[in-house]
């Protein structure tokens, strides 16, 4: 846990800011001294890395919208008047369209290793219940994002998605209508998304505070998945952490700008670099890469209300993953059977994807329809939340856990007399 403020006013200004705005206390304890288990490895520094790439999103975000036209007539020649006559207009798009891709493959390596390592698991729920929060609002914004280039996917996207609503019994016409703001995908739809796609990333900034703020109330959780039992477990967050992030997050820029200034349209649609036309529907109508698991799912049901009950069920599900879990050990690593369940997830939402990715009427080896494959991956996902999370939690016998995180990371003799940090 965080434990009582350390900070203390040196000058006369300091004091008086403090007893006024203290911004630079809750900078010291959160920052600078909060103690941080003292064995986190690569896959704890992406919650860093997803906020770089939040602030990177909304900068990109304003400038692009100094420029554009949110008008079904003018929409799709204002992004290439970005891309031809504003400067570096180029770059700042490539940057923000290529940042939607790097944002998600960050956040789902973040929940992967969030499952893998139990940080759902008391006293962490409303950490992982905010976080999924977070991730429903990134699908929402991306989707409204998707369709503002009013290309050919973009406008067909939007009426596939926002037709899904209709299938709800009573109330699923009026929320379709809404949604369009007329009778059908327009204009008048492209001015709500836009408006909407504007604001969910300061919602999301906002959503992201509780989420951090939420965190620092337990502290972090770790690969052991055991809890802090001495300051000897713990090192400051500075300089240790704020120094290996910067090594990450310099890494991960690299491959960001890998794609941004050599294979900018690598995550795009042929058919997205044509101007929408009602009258022509594209031969396969396909999401973004990160939707494609949700997208298989729906396309495996063969009623469409079903489809949205299971696509809607996948995504609720993770919010109930804390109670789902039986199991009194956080981390996989103690688990061996519970382990290998896991990598069968991360395959099966992986075969999701490509299933989404391909023809409804593709078929594996020529031999095996991929609408078959994506229903046995579909029930995969479902029995691993709802039977074998609850079941090998009661049934696993977990490896023996060490006695603190010190004595892990150090060993006996070097936890009893070492004080040093952990490289």
């Amino acid at each position: 846990m965080s434990g009582p403020s350390t900070y203390n006013p040196k000058s006369g200004f300091e004091k008086w800011i403090d007893t006024r705005l203290p911004l630079p206390r809750l900078l010291h304890d959160t920052v600078h001294t909060f103690p941080t288990p003292r064995n986190l490895n690569i896959w704890y520094t992406f919650g860093g890395i997803l906020t770089f790439c939040l602030g990177v999103q909304i900068v990109t975000g304003i400038v692009l919208a100094m420029h554009y036209v949110a008008n079904a007539g003018l929409a799709f020649d204002s992004v290439e008047a970005i891309m031809r006559d504003v400067n570096y207009g180029w770059l700042i798009r490539y940057i923000h369209s290529n940042g939607a891709s790097m944002f998600f493959l960050a956040v789902y390596i973040h929940m992967f290793r969030g499952l893998y390592y139990g940080s759902y698991k008391a006293p962490r729920e409303l950490i992982w219940i905010i976080g999924v929060l977070i991730y429903l609002l990134m699908m929402a914004t991306a989707f409204f994002g998707y369709v503002l280039p009013w290309g050919q996917m973009s406008f067909w996207g939007a009426t596939v998605i926002t037709n899904l609503f209709s299938a709800i019994p009573v109330v699923g016409g009026h929320i379709a209508t809404w949604l369009w703001g007329d009778f059908a995908v327009g204009d008048a739809t492209l001015n709500r998304f836009f408006s909407l796609h504007y604001l969910l990333p300061f919602i999301i900034a906002g959503v992201v505070g509780l989420h951090i703020w939420a965190l620092h109330v337990p502290g972090n959780n770790n690969p052991l998945g055991i809890d802090v039992k001495s300051p000897q477990d713990t090192v400051p967050f500075h300089p240790y952490y704020t120094v290996k992030d910067a090594f990450y997050l310099v890494l991960f820029v690299i491959l960001f700008a890998v794609f941004v200034f050599y294979a900018p349209n690598f995550f795009g649609n042929p058919d997205n670099y044509q101007p929408a036309n009602p009258l022509v529907t594209p031969p396969d109508i396909v999401p973004e890469w990160y939707l494609l698991p949700f997208y298989a799912m729906l396309r495996s049901i063969p009623s469409k209300l079903m489809g949205v009950i299971v696509m809607a069920g996948a995504i609720v599900t993770l919010v109930f993953i804390p109670w789902l879990d039986t199991s009194r050990v956080r981390s996989c690593r103690f688990r061996p059977l519970m382990k290998q369940f896991f990598w069968g997830l991360l395959v099966c939402c992986i075969l999701l994807g490509y299933c989404g990715s391909q023809s409804v009427d593709a078929a594996a080896f020529g031999i095996i329809p991929l609408v078959w494959v994506a229903r046995l991956a579909t029930i995969y996902y479902f029995a691993f939340f709802y039977l074998i999370m609850p079941i090998v939690g009661l049934i696993e016998t977990p490896r023996k856990l060490p006695a603190s995180i010190a004595q892990s990371v150090l060993g006996d003799t070097a936890a009893a007399s070492s004080s040093l940090p952990a490289e």
